[in-house]
Protein backbone atom coordinates (compact mmCIF):
# COMPACT_ATOMS: atom_id res chain seq x y z
CA UNK A 1 0.00 0.00 0.00
CA UNK A 2 1.52 3.32 -1.02
CA UNK A 3 -1.18 6.02 -1.03
CA UNK A 4 -0.51 9.70 -1.67
CA UNK A 5 -3.07 10.56 1.02
CA UNK A 6 -4.55 8.19 3.58
CA UNK A 7 -7.88 9.35 5.04
CA UNK A 8 -8.56 7.57 8.30
CA UNK A 9 -12.03 7.73 9.88
CA UNK A 10 -12.98 5.70 12.90
CA UNK A 11 -15.82 5.18 15.29
CA UNK A 12 -14.03 6.39 18.41
CA UNK A 13 -14.36 3.93 21.26
CA UNK A 14 -12.47 2.72 24.28
CA UNK A 15 -14.41 -0.46 25.05
CA UNK A 16 -11.75 -2.98 24.04
CA UNK A 17 -10.65 -3.82 27.58
CA UNK A 18 -9.91 -7.47 28.40
CA UNK A 19 -11.88 -7.20 31.65
CA UNK A 20 -15.63 -7.51 31.34
CA UNK A 21 -16.66 -4.84 33.87
CA UNK A 22 -14.40 -2.18 32.34
CA UNK A 23 -15.50 -3.10 28.82
CA UNK A 24 -19.18 -3.09 29.85
CA UNK A 25 -18.92 0.35 31.49
CA UNK A 26 -17.14 1.87 28.47
CA UNK A 27 -19.57 0.24 26.01
CA UNK A 28 -22.53 1.51 28.04
CA UNK A 29 -21.16 5.05 27.90
CA UNK A 30 -20.42 4.82 24.16
CA UNK A 31 -23.72 3.27 23.04
CA UNK A 32 -25.73 5.51 25.40
CA UNK A 33 -24.24 8.50 23.59
CA UNK A 34 -25.23 7.04 20.22
CA UNK A 35 -28.78 6.26 21.31
CA UNK A 36 -29.13 9.67 23.00
CA UNK A 37 -28.12 11.25 19.70
CA UNK A 38 -30.84 9.23 17.94
CA UNK A 39 -33.40 10.27 20.59
CA UNK A 40 -32.66 13.94 20.00
CA UNK A 41 -32.69 13.79 16.20
CA UNK A 42 -35.02 11.01 14.98
CA UNK A 43 -38.45 9.77 16.03
CA UNK A 44 -38.44 6.26 17.53
CA UNK A 45 -40.54 4.89 14.65
CA UNK A 46 -38.14 6.12 11.94
CA UNK A 47 -37.15 3.07 9.82
CA UNK A 48 -33.53 4.19 9.39
CA UNK A 49 -33.19 4.60 13.15
CA UNK A 50 -34.70 1.16 13.79
CA UNK A 51 -32.26 -0.38 11.30
CA UNK A 52 -29.21 1.38 12.79
CA UNK A 53 -30.19 0.56 16.37
CA UNK A 54 -31.04 -3.08 15.75
CA UNK A 55 -28.89 -4.26 12.90
CA UNK A 56 -25.77 -2.20 13.32
CA UNK A 57 -25.24 -0.74 16.77
CA UNK A 58 -27.35 -3.31 18.59
CA UNK A 59 -25.32 -6.14 17.09
CA UNK A 60 -22.05 -4.36 17.95
CA UNK A 61 -23.15 -3.77 21.54
CA UNK A 62 -24.22 -7.39 21.91
CA UNK A 63 -20.87 -8.61 20.55
CA UNK A 64 -18.87 -6.41 22.94
CA UNK A 65 -20.86 -7.44 26.01
CA UNK A 66 -21.79 -11.07 25.32
CA UNK A 67 -18.72 -12.45 23.54
CA UNK A 68 -15.20 -13.28 24.67
CA UNK A 69 -12.02 -14.37 22.92
CA UNK A 70 -12.21 -14.88 19.16
CA UNK A 71 -16.01 -14.59 19.17
CA UNK A 72 -15.70 -10.92 20.12
CA UNK A 73 -14.99 -9.17 16.81
CA UNK A 74 -15.76 -5.58 17.87
CA UNK A 75 -12.56 -4.17 19.35
CA UNK A 76 -12.72 -0.39 18.94
CA UNK A 77 -9.89 1.89 19.89
CA UNK A 78 -9.61 5.62 20.42
CA UNK A 79 -8.36 8.01 17.78
CA UNK A 80 -5.32 8.68 19.97
CA UNK A 81 -4.38 5.00 19.87
CA UNK A 82 -4.80 5.03 16.08
CA UNK A 83 -2.69 8.18 15.84
CA UNK A 84 0.26 6.42 17.47
CA UNK A 85 -0.21 3.29 15.37
CA UNK A 86 -0.52 5.21 12.09
CA UNK A 87 2.53 7.36 12.87
CA UNK A 88 4.54 4.23 13.62
CA UNK A 89 3.38 2.85 10.26
CA UNK A 90 5.27 5.68 8.59
CA UNK A 91 2.57 8.29 8.08
CA UNK A 92 2.39 11.92 9.22
CA UNK A 93 -0.79 13.90 9.75
CA UNK A 94 -1.86 16.60 7.36
CA UNK A 95 -3.30 19.78 8.87
CA UNK A 96 -7.06 20.21 8.87
CA UNK A 97 -8.40 22.79 6.45
CA UNK A 98 -9.65 25.58 8.71
CA UNK A 99 -11.98 26.95 6.01
CA UNK A 100 -13.69 23.56 5.75
CA UNK A 101 -14.00 23.28 9.52
CA UNK A 102 -15.62 26.72 9.63
CA UNK A 103 -18.02 25.66 6.87
CA UNK A 104 -18.87 22.39 8.68
CA UNK A 105 -19.49 24.25 11.94
CA UNK A 106 -21.79 26.70 10.14
CA UNK A 107 -23.82 23.83 8.66
CA UNK A 108 -23.81 22.15 12.05
CA UNK A 109 -25.46 25.17 13.71
CA UNK A 110 -28.05 25.39 10.95
CA UNK A 111 -29.03 21.76 10.43
CA UNK A 112 -28.02 19.65 13.44
CA UNK A 113 -28.89 19.26 17.10
CA UNK A 114 -27.31 21.81 19.45
CA UNK A 115 -25.42 19.10 21.39
CA UNK A 116 -23.65 17.76 18.28
CA UNK A 117 -20.16 19.27 18.01
CA UNK A 118 -17.25 19.42 15.63
CA UNK A 119 -13.90 19.94 17.30
CA UNK A 120 -10.26 19.27 16.51
CA UNK A 121 -7.30 17.69 18.26
CA UNK A 122 -3.84 17.06 16.76
CA UNK A 123 -5.14 17.30 13.17
CA UNK A 124 -8.11 14.99 13.88
CA UNK A 125 -11.65 16.23 13.29
CA UNK A 126 -13.83 15.10 16.21
CA UNK A 127 -17.59 14.76 15.72
CA UNK A 128 -20.62 13.81 17.79
CA UNK A 129 -22.50 14.46 20.97
CA UNK A 130 -19.44 13.02 22.65
CA UNK A 131 -16.45 12.22 20.46
CA UNK A 132 -18.11 9.41 18.49
CA UNK A 133 -16.57 9.75 15.03
CA UNK A 134 -13.11 11.03 14.16
CA UNK A 135 -11.19 11.57 10.96
CA UNK A 136 -7.76 12.65 9.83
CA UNK A 137 -5.60 12.76 6.69
CA UNK A 138 -2.07 11.42 6.44
CA UNK A 139 0.84 11.20 3.98
CA UNK A 140 3.53 8.62 3.84
CA UNK A 141 6.94 9.36 5.37
CA UNK A 142 10.05 8.07 3.66
CA UNK A 143 11.23 5.67 6.38
CA UNK A 144 8.49 3.96 8.44
CA UNK A 145 9.09 3.04 12.08
CA UNK A 146 6.75 0.03 12.15
CA UNK A 147 6.48 -3.68 12.60
CA UNK A 148 5.00 -5.91 9.88
CA UNK A 149 1.97 -6.89 12.06
CA UNK A 150 0.99 -3.23 12.45
CA UNK A 151 1.06 -2.71 8.67
CA UNK A 152 -1.32 -5.66 8.29
CA UNK A 153 -3.61 -4.19 10.97
CA UNK A 154 -3.64 -0.80 9.21
CA UNK A 155 -4.36 -2.42 5.83
CA UNK A 156 -7.24 -4.40 7.36
CA UNK A 157 -8.65 -1.28 9.01
CA UNK A 158 -8.33 0.68 5.77
CA UNK A 159 -10.15 -2.03 3.80
CA UNK A 160 -13.03 -1.97 6.29
CA UNK A 161 -13.14 1.84 6.11
CA UNK A 162 -13.68 1.61 2.34
CA UNK A 163 -16.46 -0.98 2.69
Amino acid sequence: MNPDIFVHTIMNGSYNAPFFLTRFREALFHFSSLFDMFDSTLPREDQARIMFEGELYGRDAMNVVACEGQERVERPETYKQWQVRTARAGFKTLPLDQKLLTKFRGKLKTYYHKDFVIDEDNDWMLQGVDVLLTGSSWNKLEAPLILKDEITLLETSFCWEIL
